[in-house]
Formats: C-alpha cells, sequence, structure tokens
C-alpha cells in the first residue's frame, strides 16, 4: 500500500470550495453507482437503469446533477445519449471511497 502525503495547508478558498461542490455532487448513493458503472467506459441510461435497479426518471435526474457538476458528459448517439465520465479522477475517488467503506 501506497501513502500519499497530504496537500499543503494553504490551498486557495476557491480550491477548497471547488473540491466541496465535487464532493457534494457526489453525496448520493445513486451518483455514485452512476460513477461506478461509467469507469468501466460510456453506458446508456437503460444500461444503468438495469445496473442500478432504479427507475429511468431517478438516473435521469442524478445524470442531470452530474452533468451540471462536469463529471459527466452526454453524446448523442441515434436516438440514445451515452453518458461518460468527464475524468477517470472521479472514478479513482469514488472506488477508493466505496473500497475505504467496505474495510
Amino acid at each position: 500500500m501506497t501513502t500519499t502525503s497530504p496537500p499543503p495547508m494553504d490551498e486557495p478558498a476557491q480550491d477548497l470550495q471547488a473540491a466541496s461542490e465535487l464532493l457534494r455532487a457526489l453525496a448520493s448513493p445513486v451518483r455514485l453507482g452512476i460513477v461506478r458503472e461509467l469507469s468501466g467506459g460510456g453506458k446508456y441510461v437503460h444500461e444503468l437503469v438495469a445496473a442500478l435497479g432504479v427507475s429511468q426518471p431517478l438516473v435521469s435526474q442524478h445524470l442531470r446533477v452530474l452533468r451540471t457538476s462536469r463529471i459527466v458528459t452526454a453524446r448523442r448517439q441515434a436516438r440514445e445519449t451515452r453518458y461518460s465520465l468527464t475524468d477517470d479522477h472521479i472514478a479513482h475517488i469514488v472506488l477508493d471511497a466505496i473500497r475505504h467503506a467496505q474495510e
């Protein structure tokens, strides 16, 4: 196991605010599940609904929060929209948090 040193305590306030907003956007079991599912690659809404076992309107509502927070991007393909993570770092944050909770 590797350890990293903590970041310096002199981060600008806007960096702390941005980190707080990121964590707030992830603060939902459904949104964490969406990010976990998208960590393996892009998916359509119906795939997320099946994987998470929740309704399509609920998945769409949470995807809207993730898109607004620029965590997820959407790309229209024919009649469906494919959702992907904007940044793989988000997947690491979520997957690490899930593993930590399982310890």
